[in-house]
């Protein structure tokens, strides 16, 4: 994107018209996946897919027709999805996909940060995927996913306005005490969390999956298992002695019944951080 947009709406339609690119270990499992089609299964496409919160989301996106076309319920699931799809057509639809990471070469600071970001949503994906699981979720995978999007549209922003994201990345580090949603104001002109909602909404994403990633519904178990996963991934990335992380394990603590020290050991911390 050669000149920022700082209209919600301008971006909407921006990426809304562009083939979104994906990880580059994706597009090589893609390949080997292709190679054993006879013998792979949904379960097994979905593994990899659910690695890369863009793949992720373009799975859902194209799906989304199929929906009023045979009267089904949404489809909230990768492994649905591509069962529904059918494999030799998932294939031939996403044949040539670009990779973010030749994309943002010339912008190299860009291009780490936004592997911060996506390791971020991986790890709050296994957060709220753990959780799930112990909470006997009945579809522990729509929470998982609800977790890995959560933030899509600041992977989205560091992709296509890399200069910008990078700016907001600059004034928090330069200032601890400055809100995210201050920063990205000051740059942006808007908050990213309402061109998550715009594009969303756009893209008719399943509304379950719409629900579980808006933070207004905390009050529900299955959005605050994902609120929580989002949360303690995003403060321990900055180390595991982030002021915010007590409050984040008080919920963790509360959402699945069990003791400081038991959530120490299950998040590997031998030792409760202070």
């Amino acid at each position: 994107m050669e000149t920022i947009k700082r209209d919600i709406e301008a971006w909407v339609q921006f990426l809304s018209e562009i083939d979104i690119p994906v990880m580059r270990h994706t597009v090589r499992s893609i390949a080997a996946a292709r190679d054993k089609i006879d013998m792979i299964n949904p379960r097994e496409i979905s593994a990899f897919i659910l690695h890369d919160p863009l793949m992720t989301l373009r799975v859902l996106e194209y799906i989304r027709p199929f929906h009023g076309t045979r009267h089904l319920q949404e489809i909230t699931t990768v492994e649905h999805a591509v069962m529904m799809l059918g494999i030799n057509p998932f294939f031939k639809h996403f044949e040539k996909l670009g990779v973010i990471e030749d994309s943002l070469k010339p912008y190299p600071q860009a291009q780490l940060r936004l592997l911060q970001v996506i390791r971020r949503a991986q790890r709050a994906s296994r957060y709220a995927l753990n959780w799930a699981t112990w909470r006997y979720d009945r579809n522990s995978e729509e929470v998982t996913i609800a977790a890995l999007l959560h933030d899509v549209a600041e992977i989205l922003l560091i992709c296509f306005a890399p200069q910008e994201s990078m700016q907001v990345h600059a004034m928090q580090q330069a200032d601890h005490n400055l809100r995210t949603a201050v920063a990205q104001e000051r740059v942006f002109g808007f908050q990213v969390i309402d061109l998550q909602l715009a594009l969303c909404s756009h893209w008719k994403l399943p509304e379950l999956l719409l629900k579980l990633m808006d933070d207004k519904h905390v009050d529900h178990a299955r959005v605050k298992n994902v609120k929580l996963a989002v949360d303690l991934a995003r403060h321990s990335a900055n180390g595991w002695d982030d002021a915010a992380l007590p409050d984040d394990y008080l919920g963790i603590e509360a959402l699945l019944g069990i003791t400081h020290n038991d959530l120490m050991e299950r998040l590997g911390q031998k030792e409760p951080s202070k």
